[in-house]
């Protein structure tokens, strides 16, 4: 049995017997004027048998009072208008008396009925009210989100005449978990965290961007009205924002933890890289000392000693990327120039590898602003990065070409590619495939500080998938127009 269904149940009760009590009132009102009906005027009467269908109508409505009308219309007509005890009118004058006082009972049941129920309406929208009130002053005030939310649901609750309101966060591919209740949740109104029949659900949006989900329960089931079905959608839209607002925090937090732990992780490795450089430079000297003296396992502790102190200027310059303090040299550079420095950073790791260079289609000299330094890094990396990764009988190009106003270099391989979803984590620092053997060097550096040192520049560093396999960055920056008066 539902709310809906018990509460009208138990209004036509109460309706019945207001409705009797006051044909009780009628009844007797009537027996009290019967022994002096001779010297009563027929205005008197009417009068007094007007506050029965009024009285009526106060206590229990405008159908109650309408019958009451009624019946003092026909205890009129059958006890106080000659010929008595009949329906039948002897002066036709006295029909003008009669239909006038049931129409005026009819209006007066219909006016004080109107005035009721404005009167209910005001004070229904004046409980609305200091509802919206709390929950206002609430979000404002309250210190924590939760607790916010905790009195949305309460006054959700009483809004809604039932016996508890939850208040469940959406999670993609999850199932909602309860962030908020109100009231007291039985085990007539549990039903194992499942929607069960009799709940109101509704779901909670913000935006046009579901949420999370409010129920309503009650141990004989819920429905609500029309006025409180408009009041609780208004309040959830409150609900809603108090879940975004929680979600929100919770992403704040997130957020700012994982800066902290950056921030943390930035400078441990600011410290560890420098306090290894020296024990670095003292290997490296003793074992360049003890291959001068013929060990052959020396020339093993440089080459890995080199390798090391790699890493460790790497981590050196990406705090100092990270932290803005790295210095940018943006001077006109010869693209050319550029193109040959790398050629000769990366012939001893190549070894028999081919590397293509082509410069533009056209023969066209190409200028930009840019670092000198940081390119040809930035490119030495995007060489050795495809060393890494690509089929050692296939070649490597290294190309430049004018688009635009810009300047394009890309470094093109035949290797395995990276995924869509891959190809801006690569970007990210001590990330390494899982494809790459243990053996192969490097600590997933190098695209991270290309990257980086591009930004510094204002340029852009990019991937694209290679048709018919493989991987393209291309290393954009400004062109500069330039004439042998300069620039």
């Amino acid at each position: 049995m539902s709310a809906r269904s018990s509460g009208s149940r138990g209004g036509r009760r109460a309706t019945l017997r207001v409705l009797a009590l006051w044909l009780l009132a009628l009844a007797l009102g009537t027996a009290a004027m019967l022994p002096f009906r001779d010297r009563l005027d027929k205005a008197h009467v009417a009068l007094l048998l007007l506050l029965v269908p009024l009285g009526g109508s106060a206590a229990g409505g405008r159908s109650v009072g309408l019958l009451l009308a009624a019946a003092s219309f026909l205890v009129f007509n059958w006890f106080f208008l000659p010929p008595y005890h009949t329906l039948v009118v002897a002066d036709p004058l006295d029909w003008l008396i009669l239909l006038a006082f049931l129409a005026t009972s009819a209006v007066a049941a219909q006016l004080l009925y109107a005035a009721q129920e404005e009167a209910r309406v005001a004070q229904l929208r004046t409980a609305e009210v200091d509802r919206l009130r709390v929950v206002g002053a609430e979000a404002l005030n309250a210190g924590r989100a939760e607790d916010a939310l905790n009195t949305v649901a309460e006054v959700i609750r009483e809004a809604a005449q039932a016996d508890s309101c939850e208040l469940l966060a959406a999670r993609d591919g999850e199932a909602p978990h309860i962030l908020a209740t109100a009231g007291v949740i039985t085990s007539e109104t549990a039903h194992d965290g499942a929607d069960a029949e009799g709940d109101v659900v509704l779901p909670l949006s913000v935006r046009g961007r579901v949420v999370g989900t409010m129920r309503l329960r009650s141990a004989h089931g819920l429905t609500l009205d029309a006025e409180r079905s408009r009041f609780v959608e208004a309040l959830s839209y409150y609900a809603a924002l108090g879940i975004e607002r929680v979600r929100l925090i919770a992403a704040v937090e997130r957020a700012q933890a994982l800066r902290e732990a950056d921030e943390l992780k930035d400078a441990l490795l600011a410290s560890v890289s420098h306090d290894l450089r020296t024990p670095l430079t003292t290997i490296k000297a003793r074992a360049h000392e003890m291959r001068i003296h013929g060990d052959e396992q020396a020339e093993v502790i440089e080459q890995e000693a080199d390798r090391l102190n790699r890493i460790v200027v790497d981590l050196l310059d990406l705090s100092r990327l990270k932290a803005g303090v790295l210095p940018t040299d943006l001077d006109l550079n010869a693209v050319d120039e550029l193109l040959e420095l790398v050629v000769q950073r990366v012939e001893g790791v190549l070894g028999k590898r081919t590397l293509a260079v082509q410069l533009s289609p056209d023969g066209e000299l190409l200028f930009g602003r840019f670092d000198l330094g940081h390119s040809v890094r930035i490119l030495v990396n995007l060489v050795e990065n495809a060393h890494k990764y690509a089929p050692k009988d296939t070649p490597i190009e290294l190309s430049a070409r004018r688009e635009g106003d810009r300047i394009e270099i890309i470094v093109a391989d035949r290797g395995p590619g990276l995924a869509a979803a891959e190809s801006e984590r690569a970007f990210e620092p001590f990330n390494r495939s899982p494809e790459l053997p243990p053996d192969v060097g490097g600590a997933g550096l190098g695209l991270a500080i290309a990257r980086r040192l591009a930004e510094a520049q204002s340029a852009t560093l990019r991937y694209e998938p290679r048709a018919g396999g493989g991987s393209v960055f291309t290393y954009s920056f400004l062109a500069v127009e330039f004439t042998q008066d300069g620039d």
